[in-house]
């Protein structure tokens, strides 16, 4: 197993659960890649490399998490609510699905988004029919403010790329695993106390329980391959590992070091970053404990805001270019102080720290999903996972557990047909 970010944990676990021996090399000194928590030692607080929205209805991730004991370390509100605010009408509202098993309250006029007509959420099941090549404008637009004020925002969050250009496609499984499967499906979590604690903590505990080889500050610079185009060896930085005939070899690491170290590999090369500004508030600023730790913003810099123990989150999605995110925080923190009615007394910025994802995702749009590799596209032996690669779900902590669970489930089979073949030899899992 090469990289332990989300991807490469969710493989390692599923394997090591398995019974099949497995070997972990990551590059950096830690697990978890970018969903990971660090201690900010200029806010004096833990926080998130990335703030991200879990729902109650990401399969793979619940899977994952009762597989390495950490399903009670999300949390969230008791039902699927998500508040929304203008901040350039000063407008708030709520969308709310509920509870039960169809997302009802769209249908009650006090249950829809201002402005809109049940008309727009029957247009909404036109994503159930997105072609390829239809961008989320062109299918989402007839649904009018339903789109401005629900559908734009929400898949800038879930794609990180501009509506303009996002692939439709992407959302067909959204709204078939979690929205179109109701209130149920839809509760939003957060890490309770960072997604270390709740990913990259725990899959490192269970694997090492399991009896995992791990790895840290291995950068794996090439990959040997044979005559036939079978791997032979994993060429780090210290070190050569012989691959035999038996092991197999999965890479979880970003598609431009895939496409680095696999000859003749297509992958997605388009990118979008991400900015996060994190704030840390006074001590007069609170929030009620029944209310969602987060809100969505239309109409100013900020997209989204996310709180935990004092610190107060904001992203900014889909960026492109050169972003200098150090000057994009003034306007910012004024979208966090206009949104949480903070008035002028807190005009000047408190302490934060601004954290840029230059390449924080694949860019999603049709021509770079139709570059999006299968699992199983390596060479003979080597398999693939990243929520780069094709798993018909958008590049997400979703899609990039289930990534790893599909290559475990290839490496698995590949290794039983040689079980079959040679019931008394050994292999492995790199």
């Amino acid at each position: 197993m090469v990289g332990a970010g989300v991807a490469g944990l969710s493989a390692a676990c599923e394997l090591s659960a398995s019974g099949i021996r497995v070997a972990v090399h990551e590059a950096t000194g830690h697990a978890g890649g970018r969903c990971r928590s660090f201690q900010d030692e200029s806010l004096g607080a833990l926080i998130d490399n990335g703030s991200h929205l879990i729902l109650s209805g990401n399969t793979s991730i619940q899977r994952f998490l009762a597989l390495i004991g950490a399903l009670d370390r999300l949390s969230g509100p008791v039902s699927a609510r998500f508040p929304f605010l203008d901040l350039a009408s000063g407008e708030r509202w709520t969308v709310d699905l509920g509870n039960g098993r169809i997302p009802g309250r769209p249908f009650s006029r006090d249950g829809r988004v201002p402005g809109t007509r049940l008309a727009d959420y029957a247009k909404s099941l036109r994503l159930l029919n997105a072609s390829p090549g239809s961008s989320i404008d062109d299918v989402l637009s007839p649904c009018r403010r339903l789109h401005e004020r629900f559908w734009k925002p929400v898949s800038i969050a879930v794609l990180n790329t501009e509506p303009e250009r996002a692939a439709a496609v992407l959302m067909k499984p959204v709204l078939r695993e979690t929205i179109g499967r109701g209130g149920r499906a839809c509760r939003p979590l957060t890490a309770t106390h960072g997604l270390s604690s709740a990913f990259a903590d725990p899959a490192v505990d269970f694997l090492a329980r399991s009896g995992a080889e791990l790895n840290f500050r291995t950068r794996l610079r090439s990959i040997a391959l044979n005559e036939s185009g079978r791997v032979t060896a994993l060429c780090f930085r210290d070190e050569e590992i012989q691959v035999g005939p038996d092991d197999r070899v999965i890479l979880a690491v970003p598609a431009r070091a895939a496409e680095d170290l696999i000859p003749n590999l297509r992958v997605p090369n388009e990118h979008r970053g991400i900015v996060n500004v994190h704030f840390r508030m006074s001590e007069s600023v609170s929030w009620a404990p029944e209310d969602p730790p987060f809100l969505g913003l239309l109409g100013g810099t900020a997209e989204w805001l996310f709180w935990r123990d004092g610190i107060v989150s904001a992203t900014v999605s889909a960026c492109q270019g050169d972003v200098d995110g150090r000057r994009m925080a003034g306007a910012i923190w004024d979208d966090v102080r206009r949104s949480l009615d903070l008035g002028c007394n807190a005009a000047m910025m408190p302490p934060h720290r601004v954290i840029v994802e230059r390449m924080a995702t694949i860019a999603q749009t049709p021509e770079q999903v139709a570059r999006r590799p299968g699992s199983d596209a390596g060479p003979p032996g080597v398999f693939l996972a990243g929520d780069w690669t094709d798993t018909c779900l958008p590049a997400t902590i979703e899609g990039a557990v289930r990534s790893g669970r599909l290559a475990a489930e290839l490496v698995a089979g590949s290794m039983d047909q040689v079980r079959m073949a040679d019931p008394g030899g050994a292999s492995a899992a790199t």
